[in-house]
């Protein structure tokens, strides 16, 4: 299920990246983005940010239309709300899409989230609108899966799609991928140094063995000698006192 969900991600991507890269107006593309965030199958926005076509938008009476991209990137309805007079007004589809995004948005810093805070969020006025929101819009469309617990007025999340990362985000991912390959390069430094130890260890042991063994069989061979020299004597002595008994 999640894999298909990645893979509608990144076709609709890639159909809008191909649309974009073809427009060459202002107004064509700030019809684009208002397709891309209304889509009710898109949920990641930064790769179509990035795209230099975009960038046209920018400085023209459509530069709204870039930050609303930007928004539906990184942002939450609370803070469309907060910037409502600088930007584009939202279609029916786009609140929607705004909200979903909202609830990842929660979804990433704890699993258990109380209905007040949601309907606050969500702009929610009921508790029925807000279950039937997270139902209909979140969990039927895949972007969530979870448990809506009455008793406690919470909605316990079990599973929540990942949204774009913030330039933050990704710089703060990035030192701590560093940090982190640092660590593995110290650790994997210091167990090459203990293979090592452990095989020069081994080398000895066997050294020691070897003298050992060869220590061994020189003493079984020296008892060996010895023992057959008595008996050589043994038997030359019963010789000799035969031989003088026929005398």
């Amino acid at each position: 299920m999640a894999m298909d969900a990645e893979r509608r991600q990144a076709e609709l991507i890639g159909q809008f990246s191909a649309q974009a890269a073809a427009l060459s107006s202002a107004p064509q593309l700030a019809a684009l983005v208002l397709e891309a965030t209304s889509h009710p199958a898109l949920f990641a926005f930064s790769e179509l940010l990035a795209l230099p076509a975009l960038t046209k938008l920018a400085g023209t009476q459509y530069a709204s239309s870039l930050d609303l991209l930007r928004l539906f990137a990184y942002g939450t309805l609370k803070d469309y709300k907060s910037n409502s007079g600088s930007l584009p007004a939202l279609l029916p589809d786009q609140v929607r899409k705004l909200k979903q995004l909202s609830v990842l948005t929660l979804a990433e810093s704890t699993k258990v989230l109380p209905y007040d805070q949601l309907m606050q969020e969500l702009d929610v006025s009921n508790v029925r609108e807000l279950e039937d929101f997270l139902i209909n819009e979140c969990m039927y469309s895949g972007i969530v899966r979870g448990k809506l617990d009455q008793l406690r007025r919470c909605f316990e999340v079990q599973f929540a799609s990942g949204r774009d990362l913030t330039p933050d985000q990704l710089n703060n991912m990035i030192d701590t991928l560093s940090d982190w390959l640092g660590t593995s390069d110290s650790l994997l430094h210091q167990i090459q140094e203990k293979i090592k130890w452990a095989d020069t260890m081994s080398e000895v042991n066997k050294k020691h063995q070897k003298e050992f063994e060869d220590r061994v069989e020189e003493a079984k061979k020296s008892i060996k000698l010895n023992n057959l020299s008595r008996q050589t004597s043994t038997y030359g002595g019963m010789t000799t006192f035969s031989l003088n008994l026929e005398e």
